[in-house]
Formats: C-alpha cells, sequence, structure tokens
C-alpha cells in the first residue's frame, strides 16, 4: 500500500478527499502545517506529499525547499488556492509534481498520484495491450512488404514499438524480437530481389551516392545555408532518442534512405561524399580510393570527394569540412563557427557512436553499459546530452542554418556466427566479406561474383562480395569458439538488415 503524506491546515475540511483516497488504496496520514510534515517525514516513509502552500509558520514553497534537500526522491503535488504566477513559477523551480488549484476534487488528486506513482506501470501496461492488438497487423505489413516503401513503414513501426516497449516486461519484448527477426529475414530475401536492378536503372530508392544531389544542392539553390551533420553508425532508433533535445531549437522533417552495400564507412561513406558508386570512385579518382587491403585509412580524403562532386555538377560553393572526434574538437567547431558562419556549406563528421561500437567490442566495461539496444540508446542520448553535440546544433540554429542529419550506415547487434573461410588478404569486416576464393554456405549469404556489376571496384578479377543477413556474422574455423565468444552480441555493420540498410535522414529547420 502506498503511503501518502497530506499537509494542510484546513485538513479536517478535506476529510470525503481522504476517505475517498483509503478507499482506492491509499494509506494517508494528516498534518495541519509544514513543521510537522518535516517531522512526519523524519518518522515515516512516504511515497508522496500533498503539500498546501498557504499554511502557519513554514509556508508551503519553504516546506518543499527543506523536503527537497532531505528527501528529493519523494514527488511533491502542491495544492494551493493562490493563482499569482510568482508562487507558481517557484514551486515549478523547485521542481514540483504537479500544481493544482483549489477547490479541487477527489478525481483530480487521485489522477494526480497515479501520474506521478503509477505512470510507469500504467504506461507499460497500456504499451503491451497495445502491441498485442497490433501485432497482428504488423506481421501482416512484413508478409505483404512488396517495396522498399513498404519496408521503411515496417521497421517505423518496429522502432515505435521497441522504444514504447522499452520498459515492459520481457513477454512483450520477446515478441518484439521475434517480429524484428522475422522483419529482417524477408528484408533480406527482398534484398538479394531488389539490389542488382537498384544500382542498374533508375528505379531505385534514394541512395547514398544521390543524397547531395537531392536533399543538399536543392537547398543551396533556394539560398539557404547548409549544415550537413554526418554522424556515423546511427540508426532511427537513435535519431528518435536525441530529437527531443532538438526541438528546442529545430522543426524536423524525418525520412529515411537506403544505403548502398556493403553498409561500411569505406563504401557509403565515401560514396555519400564523392556522389559516385565506390567503383566510379576508384576509376575516376584512383588516388581517393583506399582498396581494402591497404594500410592507409579508409576514408582520409573526403573532404577532396565532396570538391570532386561539387566540380562536377559545377557549382562554386565554398564550404569547409571537420571531422569531430570528441568533445575536446566539438568545442573548437563551435568557436570555428563564428569564422565560418557565412560560408553556404559546411559538413561535419561526427565519430562518437561509431567509436562507442568499436569499444563495446574490445572493452568489457562497454560490454556492460551497452548490453542490449535499449543500453546503446540510452548511452547515445547521455552522449548527446552532455556532448559539445548540443552546443554545435544551438549554435547552428542561431545562425540560421538548415541542417540536415544523417549517417552513412546503422547498426545490427550479432548473434550468429556462420562459417567462412578465405585467405589472407580477406577483409575483417564481420557482416560482409570480399576476397578470392571464399568458401561459404551460399544458402546464408548474399553473394555478389561480378563486383563490378554493383558498382563495386574488386581487389582482384577474381574477388567477390558476400554479405551476412538477420543478426549472423562471419567467423573463421580457426579459433572457431573464443572468435564466436568475443564477437557475440556485439554491434556489427557492412551487411543486410533493416537496422543497417534504412537509415534516417533528417532536414531540420530552426525555428523562429
Amino acid at each position: 500500500m502506498e503511503k501518502i503524506l497530506w499537509a494542510d491546515d484546513e485538513i479536517d475540511l478535506l476529510k470525503p478527499h481522504i476517505l475517498f483516497l483509503k478507499a482506492k488504496g491509499y494509506d494517508v496520514t494528516t498534518v495541519s502545517n509544514g513543521r510537522d510534515a518535516l517531522d512526519a517525514l523524519d518518522n515515516e516513509t512516504f511515497s508522496l506529499i500533498l503539500l498546501d502552500e498557504n499554511m502557519p509558520g513554514i509556508s508551503g514553497l519553504e516546506t518543499l525547499a527543506r523536503i527537497n534537500q532531505t528527501h528529493p526522491d519523494i514527488p511533491v503535488i502542491m495544492i494551493t488556492k493562490s493563482e499569482e504566477e510568482n508562487i507558481m513559477n517557484q514551486a515549478i523551480g523547485n521542481q514540483i509534481a504537479d500544481y493544482l488549484i483549489k477547490p479541487v476534487n477527489p478525481n483530480q488528486i487521485l489522477l494526480s498520484i497515479k501520474k506521478n506513482l503509477h505512470s510507469g506501470e500504467l504506461v507499460a501496461a497500456q504499451a503491451s495491450s497495445n502491441y498485442q492488438q497490433e501485432f497482428q497487423k504488423i506481421s501482416s505489413l512484413i508478409n505483404m512488404a512488396g517495396d522498399i516503401e513498404d519496408w521503411k513503414e515496417v521497421y517505423r513501426q518496429l522502432v515505435y514499438w521497441e522504444l514504447r516497449l522499452a520498459d515492459t516486461d520481457n513477454s512483450m519484448g520477446e515478441m518484439l524480437l521475434m517480429q524484428k527477426r522475422d522483419a529482417n529475414s524477408n528484408f533480406c530475401k527482398f534484398v538479394k530481389r531488389e539490389y542488382e536492378k537498384w544500382v542498374t536503372t533508375d528505379d531505385h530508392p534514394l541512395m547514398s551516392h544521390e543524397i547531395f544531389k537531392r536533399r543538399v544542392f536543392p537547398l543551396l539553390d533556394e539560398g539557404e545555408k547548409v549544415c550537413f551533420i554526418l554522424i556515423d553508425n546511427f540508426r532511427l532508433d537513435q535519431w528518435r532518442v536525441v530529437q527531443s533535445l532538438l526541438s528546442e531549437w529545430f522543426n524536423a522533417s524525418e525520412e529515411l534512405y537506403t544505403t548502398i552495400l556493403p553498409t561500411s564507412t569505406q563504401y557509403a561513406r565515401n560514396a555519400i561524399f564523392a556522389g559516385l558508386m565506390p567503383l566510379q570512385i576508384a576509376e575516376m579518382f584512383p588516388k581517393l580510393w583506399v582498396e581494402e587491403d591497404e594500410d592507409e585509412g579508409l576514408n582520409i580524403h573526403e573532404s577532396e570527394l565532396i570538391q570532386t562532386q561539387l566540380d562536377r555538377f559545377r557549382r562554386k560553393e565554398k564550404f569547409s569540412y571537420s571531422k569531430l572526434n570528441d568533445s575536446n574538437a566539438g568545442e573548437k567547431f563551435v568557436a570555428k563557427l563564428n569564422s565560418i558562419k557565412n560560408l553556404p556549406l559546411n559538413v561535419v563528421v561526427l565519430n562518437f557512436i561509431d567509436m562507442l561500437s568499436h569499444a563495446r567490442t574490445e572493452s568489457k566495461m562497454i560490454r556492460e553499459l551497452a548490453n542490449s539496444d535499449a543500453a546503446y540508446r540510452s548511452l547515445t542520448e547521455s552522449w548527446f546530452r552532455h556532448s559539445s553535440a548540443v552546443d554545435i546544433f544551438r549554435r547552428l540554429a542561431e545562425l540560421k542554418y538548415k541542417v540536415i542529419v544523417t549517417t552513412d550506415h546503422g547498426t545490427i547487434r550479432v548473434d550468429n556466427p556462420i562459417k567462412v573461410v578465405g585467405d589472407r588478404n580477406t577483409n575483417t569486416n564481420l557482416r560482409y566479406k570480399v576476397g578470392k576464393n571464399l568458401s561459404y554456405n551460399p544458402k546464408q549469404v548474399y553473394e555478389m561474383k561480378n563486383p563490378k556489376k554493383f558498382g563495386l571496384p574488386a581487389p582482384n578479377l577474381s574477388s567477390s562480395f558476400i554479405y551476412a543477413c538477420n543478426e549472423d556474422f562471419f567467423s573463421y574455423p580457426n579459433n572457431y569458439n573464443y572468435y564466436v565468444q568475443y564477437y557475440d552480441g556485439t554491434f556489427q555493420h557492412g551487411g543486410i538488415s533493416l537496422q543497417e540498410m534504412l537509415v534516417p535522414l533528417v532536414t531540420l529547420t530552426p525555428k523562429e
């Protein structure tokens, strides 16, 4: 039974309300002044406090301030006859749970109590009930999805319910996980059927190499100042948890675009900045393309690739390019904005989430902190809230920049090893492999035996690409058990899944 403390100098007049709450199952202790309320808190444990503002002796606001010092965990609902804005502001500033103005009826009080003591369980119960009702509808969407727009809707639905069910019981979470796996299995079959057509004809969704042409250049043509921010490894669910942090300064227009394969930085990100498929980059600008087996960084020519795209479209805009790997670099960029604020185009790469993904694989501590998709989202939100990223967006809003936020690919948590054998020149990525004489089960992968047909350069004439689907990851027979144990449950990218291929593309417009 939840125990409630009610402090009011007219408590005798509130007996009907108290009896009502007791009938609803609450244990109500009453006092008539602030001093007695503080004494009661020293002697008993309460779940919630109802506090009158206008009491003799210690006022309600003074009592509230002392409660916040000694019992900051207890929600306080202030009840007052006063409608003065000053008192309301002070109460809200002292972090009250709710503010009610007399006269109040019992149901008003009951609603406020439920909101503060039971909202979590009520929301969870309602979310579980709603998801159960929607389960069959989502299953039908998965089974009937016929084009990429259908799959975008499937993914939006799954992410919506993943966020709604994050704090509910495990049974609903298990049902959703089953649906996600079913969706990814069907999505992989869909990509196997459609991908070749996408990269060889004009009949395709918006893809990596078209982002600047179709989203950035039109804004520049309208005279907008544009800041293009690419957050590496940024999934739709991660965008959704940071979106509210930007709502004070921006209105957001969200869409999904489809990444090219492989869903990795070397291919997808370079395609974005060059406005070309990887094979075209390698052929047209060989000095700017880094092969799989080279020691050189895979994304060290991004600024130069952007310039080639501007030149190819005969655009004269000057631009800045910044890659930010930590908060210190972010703070320097905020300061730098004063000197580049008149440039029509600024391009920023935020690498933190990519670093978090890799750290989670390599660090036992980070594995514990991000041991699920929900925890991974939480770390993303915490980083964004407390890093210089928020300052960057705030300053861009002040400078009236249109901001495009996107990523080169998402990630998926893998848990099913499949065996592959390759020579020592085979790349190390766990979700795709490129090499000569690869040995694998073709039923478990998506094969590209003629990479050039798919817009990909091949290190050798006999090289082929293979991609993992679902939650699979590639492992070698040598030292198999150790390898599997080390990578099981890690976040990887490069292959085919909704999480990796359907990624957010958000246009932020500064609020007036």
